[in-house]
């Protein structure tokens, strides 16, 4: 089996964040399309049985794996303790179906989903908030990470860490048991070099998502003040090989460092106007294109 892996999230055909964009579509069409491109495994989405034996079944027949899966953390507003009792029904869920990574979220006044500009969103104020975060975050993570799910922290547009500066404090003020999802788009949009931030950190990375994106859209944003969800309206994210970002230089990266997990392509997008087949087998393609070897399955 080939090290490192390449999945997708079925945002590709319907948002969690903004139901309207492709509401419509049935997961079945997800899970059948993206099987048929060639994809080994898929995170979940808000159209996936939440019982551990309904989703291993429904994935079984369709010979995908469950990669991983968002959790909606709010460490930034409660104790560890609260958030290890909020996340037992999930956590349990990707437990029982192989998951090696929990992908987190903080979305405590976090304003990804509000139609508010983007420079509201909310910061740590001062080192000591940093430091009493990354305790409760150590905390949490020892947690998932002795059910066997290590907590890959997940840096977003609209919350707490979301630039490069924010990146390295989380980083600093947690410790190993605390991975990082390195994911290129929100790097750039968010103020970085995606290669070098992930060169920074990359001893942290145990998951990545891969969505690539347009300068334009994103200088736009910016000066439009524009919210998340604008933004990803007005096509600031797309698929490997439709933006600017290098992945040649960041998968080459990944692979002398040894990286062994999943790739996944992740691009909030409207399917009305990126059609979700042709732009899910695209960023397939570039990302199997980059990494030159074989699929541990051919596409049905």
């Amino acid at each position: 089996m080939n090290d490192i892996r390449i999945g997708i999230n079925p945002i590709s055909w319907s948002n969690d964040d903004l139901p309207s964009l492709g509401g419509e579509i049935p997961l079945a069409t997800a899970l059948e399309e993206g099987r048929r491109i060639g994809y080994e495994g898929f995170e979940l989405g808000n159209k996936f049985p939440r019982e551990p034996q309904a989703l291993k079944s429904l994935m079984a027949g369709y010979g995908l794996a469950v990669v991983s899966g968002w959790y909606s953390g709010r460490l930034a507003e409660r104790s560890a303790e609260e958030e290890i009792a909020s996340v037992e029904n999930h956590l349990e869920l990707l437990a029982a179906n192989g998951c090696k990574v929990m992908v987190y979220g903080e979305v405590a006044h976090a304003i990804q989903g509000e139609p508010v500009a983007l420079y509201r969103r909310p910061q740590f104020r001062g080192p000591d908030a940093w430091k009493r975060y990354g305790e409760k975050l150590d905390t949490f993570a020892r947690y998932t990470l002795s059910r066997g799910v290590r907590l890959a922290y997940h840096h977003h547009m609209g919350a707490y860490v979301e630039s490069p500066g924010d990146v390295d404090r989380l980083m600093a003020n947690t410790g190993t048991d605390v991975g990082l999802l390195f994911d290129t788009g929100h790097a750039f949009f968010g103020g970085a070099d995606p290669l070098d931030l992930l060169e920074r950190h990359i001893d942290r990375v145990c998951h990545v998502h891969c969505k690539d994106v347009r300068p334009s859209m994103v200088a736009m944003s910016r000066n439009r003040q524009w919210s998340f969800l604008q933004s990803v309206l007005n096509g600031v994210f797309t698929v490997p090989g439709d933006g600017a970002i290098d992945f040649a230089s960041i998968i080459g990266r990944l692979r002398r460092h040894g990286y062994r997990g999943w790739l996944i392509v992740e691009a909030e997008q409207d399917p009305a106007v990126a059609p979700s087949y042709d732009f899910a087998d695209k960023g397939y393609r570039t990302l199997r294109g980059l990494l030159g070897d074989t699929p541990t399955h051919e596409a049905a």
